[in-house]
């Protein structure tokens, strides 16, 4: 996107890591930051439509990042919406993507989606930080981590109504090639999969949130293997047919018709069943490979102005990090919000699945983050009372 900031950054691959202040660094004044969040998330969960709700919110990322193939840019997938940021002189572009994402949200996923861009200066001046990291998940594919609490400023200001995207023109269709829900949903092979968001308050100190979130994770990786991975060691499973068929035909583009596409789709994907099948591989794409590339590149831990988990734990994992947690919304350090539910789901942007650079979102399999949210605005209502 015409700016080396992000690509400049060193990246980190302990996740332990994730909450040295030394590996952040301040996003420029001259960027601005995309905040989008589908609205009633709730209520479509509540009808069953967790992988409608996933695929918006990815939609926005899967949007800005077909803009330019070859500029990368920091972002979060928050389950049923979706943050980023990108220099000020593409707003143009990329508030075209946004709206677009807003006119295809409504019109085929028959969900709303809000949005806004908001400049960093503006962050700034309302006493709030927007500081950036650079997880290395793989060798392909890297996450970025936001810190300052910024981010969240700015999703505030967005469900106020400021800063606001209007949706394109009735028609209007943005490019969402790669955007892809092929995966199987991911069971609880440990005990349960949760969704935990713990956030800092005013009333700790940084030092103190940040020796919770170790403690967190090593209470995880202690009692849990490999760190509460919701994903198998060798890979998701096919789904036949293909998972969210419908959303992905919508959210393809081209001359033919949506019959045709969807028999593209289900070709595209009967081709890795089969080689699955018998352990064959196709020119340069191996099936096996690609599966544990995708284990890889997922995203089930993340940094969004608080900590963001979605793990495979036992249930007696969890009743240890919530009495940690309990404590320390007792004390004012932090409030959480925490929700268990029996498997996970995938949503993915694929550029090609000859590369290793294909990135994976995961979310519980029932609501997760979205219903996450809605307990961690009780926890800090009470807190505030």
């Amino acid at each position: 996107m015409g700016d080396q900031f992000y690509d400049n950054i060193l990246a980190f691959t302990d996740f332990q890591n994730v909450v040295q202040n030394d590996r952040y660094r301040p996003l420029p004044e001259d960027w601005l930051i995309g905040v989008a969040d589908v609205v009633n998330s709730t209520g479509a969960l509540q009808a069953g439509r967790y992988k409608a709700v996933n695929t918006v919110g990815a939609s926005v990322i899967s949007a800005i990042m077909n803009l330019d193939r070859n500029a990368s840019f920091p972002f979060v997938f928050g389950g049923d919406g979706a943050a980023f940021a990108a220099p000020e002189n593409r707003s143009e572009a990329v508030a075209t993507a946004l709206a677009g994402c807003q006119r295809w949200a409504e019109e085929e996923i028959d969900l709303q989606l809000c949005a806004a861009l908001i400049p960093v200066r503006d962050v700034i001046g309302a006493g709030k930080q927007v500081t950036v990291a650079k997880f290395q998940v793989s060798p392909g594919v890297a996450y970025a981590m936001f810190s300052g609490g910024g981010i969240a400023w700015a999703d505030a200001a967005m469900k106020s109504g400021d800063y606001s995207v209007e949706p394109a023109p009735p028609g209007a269709r943005p490019d969402l090639n790669g955007l892809s829900c092929r995966w199987r949903p991911m069971e609880a092979r440990n005990g349960e999969i949760l969704s935990l968001l713990v956030l800092p308050r005013n009333n700790g100190t940084d030092a103190q949130f940040a020796a919770l979130v170790e403690d967190v994770l090593t209470i995880l990786n202690r009692e849990s293997e490999r760190d509460g991975h919701p994903v198998a060691p060798d890979g998701p499973s096919y789904s036949w047919p293909p998972q969210g068929l419908g959303i992905e035909v919508s959210a393809s583009h081209g001359t033919k018709s949506k019959f045709s596409r969807a028999l593209a789709i289900i070709g595209e994907q009967a081709i890795p069943c089969i080689l699955e099948l018998f352990g064959s591989r196709l020119k340069r794409f191996d099936p096996k490979r690609y599966k544990l590339e995708t284990t890889q590149n997922t995203d089930f831990r993340k940094f969004d102005d608080g900590l963001k988990l979605t793990v495979d734990c036992k249930t007696e994992t969890i009743a240890t990090i919530e009495e940690l947690l309990s404590a320390a919304q007792n004390t004012g350090t932090a409030c959480y919000g925490m929700y268990r539910q029996d498997s996970a789901v995938m949503t993915c942007i694929v550029p090609s699945p000859f590369t290793d650079d294909h990135i994976h979102f995961v979310d519980g399999g029932s609501g997760g983050y979205a219903l996450v949210a809605v307990q961690l605005k009780k926890a800090i209502a009470a807190a505030n009372d």
